[in-house]
């Protein structure tokens, strides 16, 4: 997933997704572990997506909080 793909979506399509990613890489992990998986680099592509989202999710969150101090 794309930064600009992340960009665009809501807060709370952003937690659905990090839920959904979290369960692709736990599926992806226990995959591996039975057996090699094809490519392994799409766990480290899961991973880093999983980290963009939760980056954004922060940086959102801060922006809030932010805005609502300048506010007071």
């Amino acid at each position: 997933m794309k930064n600009s793909e992340i960009l665009e979506l809501s807060n709370e399509d952003l937690a659905a997704r990090l839920v959904e990613e979290k369960a692709a890489l736990t599926k992806l992990k226990f995959a591996h572990a039975v057996s090699a998986i094809e490519n392994p680099n799409v766990i480290k592509a899961a991973r880093r997506a999983i980290a963009r989202i939760s980056t954004e999710i922060s940086a959102r969150k801060a922006a809030a909080k932010n805005e609502t101090a300048s506010e007071a």
